[in-house]
């Protein structure tokens, strides 16, 4: 059987064989699988399904077909449409609905680290247009929930809109292909809409900026213990460009003025 490595990821390795992925294990790989087998008993269909490990114990994980991101630096105009959007703000809403009664095992170990308590819900944490997979004008769903974890739904949703809105800074998303700033606060209106969300649109730019703070001094933190994925986040600026993005946010527009 053909045997592919699959384009982008900070990560790497993984590899499609066939209809699956194999990817290496880590800590957080059995954690990981339990959400996966959960979602697939709630017949969510926007997330890879577990089917167990190789002879080289790597996991193998079912193929979400569709376009990918890969190594593009700047993104293809499926991922910036209002379509789009939508799309992925109702993915989010049944992405929630088919966790909300998740309770991961005690022990659970999650990349990100932190405990799941009443009240949160585990999410992917990384849903952005690189782990999203397009398949005939429709958002397939999200691979690579290494970086999933135990956060608020709210924090989820603002997360989540960093990325498509975007919400990050000029400099970033100009680098991948977005530049109509002023239609910002629409689109962010826009997808709460989509998405359900009733609640002010300013606590969602709070969150915003909030998780990139802590998500810049991870990226440090992680470099400074030799973590090879942070140390590289760390060297391509990552860590800067999320210190920017906060201070912008300050002048964002409020998002419920047209």
């Amino acid at each position: 059987m053909a045997k592919t490595r699959l384009e982008g990821g900070n990560d790497g390795g993984a590899i499609r064989v066939g209809a699956t992925v194999r990817r290496a294990v880590n800590t957080w790989t059995p954690a990981v699988h339990e959400l996966l087998r959960h979602l697939e008993g709630k017949g969510f269909a926007g997330a890879p399904r577990v089917l167990g490990f190789d002879d080289e114990g790597r996991e193998i994980l079912t193929y979400l077909e569709g376009e990918t991101m890969g190594n593009r630096l700047v993104w293809p105009g499926w991922t910036r449409t209002e379509d789009t959007l939508r799309q992925v703000a109702r993915w989010l809403l049944a992405y929630h609905a088919a966790v909300s009664d998740f309770v991961p095992p005690r022990d659970a170990a999650w990349r990100g680290g932190g405990r799941w308590a009443p009240g949160l819900i585990i999410a992917h944490n990384d849903a952005s247009p690189f782990n999203a997979a397009w398949h005939e004008g429709r958002l397939a769903g999200f691979f690579d929930w290494d970086f999933a974890g135990p956060i608020t739904v709210e924090s989820d949703v603002a997360w989540t809109a960093l990325s498509w809105v975007p919400l990050h800074s000029r400099r970033v998303a100009a680098t991948e292909g977005f530049t109509d700033f002023d239609a910002r606060p629409r689109r962010l209106r826009l997808f709460l809409d989509a998405y359900g969300w009733h609640g002010d649109p300013g606590a969602i730019i709070k969150e915003v900026q909030a998780r990139m703070s802590a998500r810049a001094d991870d990226i440090r933190r992680g470099a400074a213990r030799g973590d090879q994925l942070y140390a590289k986040l760390m060297q391509r600026g990552f860590a800067a460009d999320m210190d920017r993005a906060v201070q912008e946010l300050n002048d964002f527009a409020d998002a419920r003025k047209d």
